[in-house]
């Protein structure tokens, strides 16, 4: 799934690619990932390119008063190619859900997504706000909102686990399950610990953790074209996607709990004192 890191990776990226262009043509190849209607895909086209902005996990290329908002959710992705097909696409079972093509030049981005779960979600919209997601995020952890003192108050009350604190886009915009492996291992946290249990020099780990964590990977994101971001954040991950590799901090095996539909990884001596963590349906530490 892309977060924080990648999508900013990906705007700066778009940012400079549509920087004296305008948008030619606009194509919705899965209607279902389209999720407005007015204004029309159609109102994009001959609007001049204003710049590439992040809200979270969205992406948001600015045509003149217009949006193209866009959430990648869980398998979706943005391609740039340089000479785009003259034919219009055809729609169909394939990964593409939107293609734009600009000008001048035959260059444009397609939006895909891979697997039979369908999730990406594209809006037109006048104000990025009137994209619920978007009105409903909490602050971005890189943008200097978010102090020591105001991180703490955040957490304070929360009777949740801090894996699942850091997720909500409610909470902190922009991280997800990749990241929040990564910086609990950093911050030498178990996931499961409750958020407000977190002691205060508990809360300051994670705070620098959090901070140095993204930090980093947007820095290795910056100036990746779309197609070296994945790479780039694999490269840069300790734990998560590592189950059976040697912590790279204490060498340790880094294990994995498992979920429905995801799972997490983190190492037992950096964060659980060396126990190993349970099956999560059985809601429990292992004694």
């Amino acid at each position: 799934m892309p977060e924080m890191p990648e999508v900013e990776g990906l705007r700066g990226f778009l940012g400079e690619q549509l920087a004296g262009r305008s948008v030619a043509r606009v194509d919705a190849v899965s209607v279902a990932a389209l999720k407005t209607y007015e204004p029309p895909l159609s109102a994009l086209e001959g609007q001049a390119c204003g710049g590439v902005d992040r809200y979270g996990k969205f992406l948001v290329v600015r045509a003149g008063e217009l949006c193209l908002v866009m959430h990648l959710a869980r398998a979706g992705w943005v391609r740039w190619n340089e000479r785009l097909p003259a034919a219009p696409p055809r729609p169909g079972k394939g990964p593409l859900a939107l293609r734009v093509r600009v000008s001048p030049g035959e260059a444009g981005f397609e939006v895909t997504e891979a697997g039979s779960q369908k999730h990406l979600a594209v809006y037109v919209v006048r104000d990025p706000q009137e994209v619920p997601g978007i009105a409903r995020l909490g602050p971005d952890p890189l943008s200097g909102e978010v102090g020591p003192e105001a991180f703490a108050g955040l957490l304070a009350g929360e009777r949740r686990q801090i894996k699942g604190v850091l997720r909500d886009q409610s909470v902190l915009a922009g991280i997800g399950n990749a990241y929040a492996d990564e910086i609990l291992h950093a911050a030498r946290l178990s996931p499961f610990k409750l958020a407000d249990a977190l002691s205060e020099a508990e809360v300051s780990r994670l705070y620098e953790a959090m901070g140095s964590t993204l930090g980093e990977a947007v820095e290795r994101a910056r100036g990746l074209a779309p197609a070296e971001l994945k790479t780039g954040k694999r490269s840069g991950m300790r734990v998560h996607g590592r189950t059976g590799e040697a912590c790279p901090v204490c060498g340790d095996t880094v294990r994995e709990v498992s979920f429905s539909d995801s799972s997490l990884q983190y190492c037992p001596t950096c964060q659980t004192g060396g126990k190993p963590l349970a099956d999560r349906r059985l809601s429990r530490l292992l004694k």
